[in-house]
């Protein structure tokens, strides 16, 4: 057998002992590899698509990310070190421990900072220690007791929600309620960040797959697009807001309702996108595409009208409207991975 065929694997024979056992032999390079011993476990588990796979415990001990240090130097950047901590996280790390280096403690403002973003931001996570010179978080929350879908529905849930509120404060313009729009998109980020904690640990650990709630490990990265799209949909409920809060005064009647119908469309598709992706419903995704043509055409009408107002509310005006077009968008494009995930169900009908 070449070099390259024993990189990839081997055929070995089935066996039977005692009448009644099926056994194959272990490599013996793969074995000394991994230091495996006489008597030393093995975890055997099967795959999704009902193949068999083999690792070592000890090599999977030593690939387990538990605990990890972020050194904060005097002149470090409290951006920078927040960086660093969510990548650990990002990662798998389970406890991360970020403590002072070459100081006598961490800044006071930098303490205070990672704190505020680690209890808003970084799901499941606690922090243990907080002393002058140690701030250890600790991640309590197990990948079983919340899953990836449970996450990305209760995403979709406050991301329509925000759009629907933006746009009820446009037409009140109320500027109160568009800063609390602009607030709630922290909830969604926050869960967007778990979410790629979690497939991040699929894709390293295939195992796990089912764990976290999903069917193959095909799924990881449709459903990763998916949660950038909601979380990119909740962030333009948020833009929707904020050009609403540069507005000085109430908007034409009849351009308001252009703009009121454009987001129940855009709005529609958003929801029937993640409809047709927990229904594995191929159908229902290629209707939602199919209503881009709509979109386009309510878009320009909408932006025709949009020469009525003030000048110097055009570009607020245009700004928002061109987010509730990017919410269909975004809904296109869940609604593209739905089709992917399901083709199967329509082919050699």
């Amino acid at each position: 057998m070449s070099e390259v065929a024993k990189k990839i694997g081997e055929y070995r024979k089935v066996q039977i002992t005692g009448g009644s056992t099926y056994i194959i032999s272990l490599p013996k390079e793969w074995a000394e590899t991994n230091n495996i011993r006489k008597g030393d476990e093995v975890f055997v588990g099967e795959q999704v698509d009902g193949s068999f796979s083999v690792v070592s415990i000890k090599s999977e001990k030593r690939e387990e990310k538990d605990e990890t240090y972020i050194r904060v130097l005097p002149d470090d950047n409290k951006y920078a070190v927040m960086r660093k901590a969510i990548s650990a996280y990002l990662i798998g790390y389970n406890v991360l421990h970020i403590i002072a280096q070459g100081q006598k403690s961490l800044a006071v403002e930098m303490r205070n900072y990672l704190k505020r973003f680690v209890r808003n931001y970084l799901v499941g996570t606690e922090i243990v220690i907080d002393s002058p010179t140690d701030l250890t978080l600790q991640v309590i929350l197990n990948y079983q007791e919340l899953s990836v879908k449970s996450v990305l529905r209760r995403m979709a849930i406050i991301a329509a929600s925000m759009h629907r509120e933006a746009v009820d404060c446009l037409l009140n313009l109320d500027y109160s309620a568009a800063k609390g729009v602009v607030e709630t998109d922290r909830e969604v980020n926050r869960f967007s960040l778990y979410i790629v904690r979690l497939l991040k640990l699929a894709v390293q650990k295939t195992r796990i797959v089912k764990e976290i709630g999903l069917n193959n490990p095909r799924e990881c990265l449709g459903y990763r697009l998916i949660a950038k799209s909601v979380e990119r949909t909740a962030d333009h409920a948020t833009k929707i807001a904020e050009n609403i809060l540069n507005l000085k005064e109430q908007i034409d009647t009849e351009l308001l309702e252009k703009i009121n119908n454009l987001s129940k469309l855009a709005i529609s598709m958003f929801e029937n996108s993640i409809e047709a992706l927990f229904k594995n419903d191929y159908n229902l995704a290629e209707t939602t595409i199919e209503k881009r043509t709509n979109i386009q055409k309510l878009e320009k009408e909408t932006v025709l009208s949009s020469q009525i107002v003030k000048i110097e509310e055009i570009p607020n005006v245009r700004l928002l409207i061109e987010s509730i077009r990017r919410t269909a968008e975004y809904a296109s494009d869940i609604s593209e991975v739905v089709l992917n995930l399901n083709v199967e169900s329509v082919l050699n009908q």
